[in-house]
């Protein structure tokens, strides 16, 4: 049979993951070829780039829409379970499983509204009405799938800055800001992290390499959002040092009373939640590598001038 795509997978997928127990995604590609009589051909046939199997791929994608709207969870690199959620569902007994069904739940709205970057009732009309298969051309096909991608992967380097331990984290701010152009060498700006004493400051950055001013850093590895108290306490640290300028990075999010606060008062602090880190390290290369590169040509119309 022909290899199955990535919605086909779902189901099945998600009743391979219903003993609750911790699976690989290596485990279910080699279950679940086996369930959809992949001949070894199939199984080994690789995608255009040559670097994967397309069913691995396929399966791998499966469980990444599963995991957005929080049906199967992972519980580290490469490997998964199911979720209450997951069960909940499959106790229904669906026929299918795809991404239709997948909008029912709101945190994967919200990833196919990250994505797309289109407003979000027209997203969900046009997975409703168009089983997610959408009349693009295909430079507009290419975009979204690029936006697919990169959404998966900052949601997957967020889950893993989480599981690293605090002081890796500072390091891992100190090296974005120098990959930024902050702070002259990593080496130098590394001598700073928790160094200064203060109980609100994690770190001291040059804001430029010859040191003319400092940005002082907090870092907080929270799964919470950071409320206004702890932002008064980062502009109280501030104050104390006689600093004007500081940045706030945190895993989770900021509350609103906390990002209403830093608009009130004198010092420059900025805040930077979760989802933004993850974009920083992925726009700056940090923790990331490139995987394939596609080049997009077009006829060069000089070339076949005459004139």
């Amino acid at each position: 049979m022909a290899i199955p795509d990535y919605q086909s997978i779902m189901l099945p997928l998600l009743r391979f993951a219903k003993d609750e127990k911790e699976h690989s995604l290596r485990e279910a590609t080699d279950i679940l070829s086996s369930e959809f009589n992949l001949s070894q051909t199939e199984k080994e046939e690789l995608l255009t780039s040559g670097r994967k199997p397309i069913f691995y791929d396929r399966v791998g994608w499966a469980k990444t829409y599963l995991g957005q709207a929080k049906i199967l969870e992972s519980t580290r690199r490469g490997f998964f379970k199911i979720t209450e959620r997951g069960v909940n569902l499959l106790n229904q007994n669906p026929q299918t499983v795809n991404d239709k069904t997948l909008q029912q739940f709101s945190e994967f709205r919200d990833f196919i509204s990250r994505k797309s970057k289109k407003p979000l009732k027209a997203v969900e009309k046009t997975i409703v009405e168009n089983n997610d298969q959408t009349l693009n051309t295909p430079e507009e096909s290419l975009e979204t799938a690029y936006q697919t991608i990169r959404v998966n992967l900052a949601t997957e380097i967020l889950e893993t800055v989480k599981s690293c331990t605090p002081n890796f984290f500072e390091r891992l701010v100190v090296e974005l800001l120098v990959r930024m152009g902050y702070g002259g060498t990593l080496q130098d700006a590394g001598k700073a992290v928790g160094k200064s004493g203060d109980g609100g400051i994690d770190g001291i950055i040059k804001e430029d390499r010859l040191g003319l001013d400092v940005i002082y850093l907090q870092a907080k590895r929270w799964e919470g959002n950071v409320s206004r108290p702890e932002i008064q306490k980062f502009a109280g640290a501030l104050l104390g040092n006689q600093a004007r300028k500081g940045v706030f990075i945190t895993t989770s999010d900021f509350t609103k009373e906390a990002r209403d606060y830093v608009k009130t008062i004198s010092s420059n602090i900025i805040l930077i939640n979760g989802e933004e880190l993850a974009e920083l390290m992925i726009d700056y290369n940090v923790g990331v590598s490139v995987a394939t590169t596609y080049e997009i040509k077009k006829i060069d119309s000089d070339y076949f001038s005459e004139e």
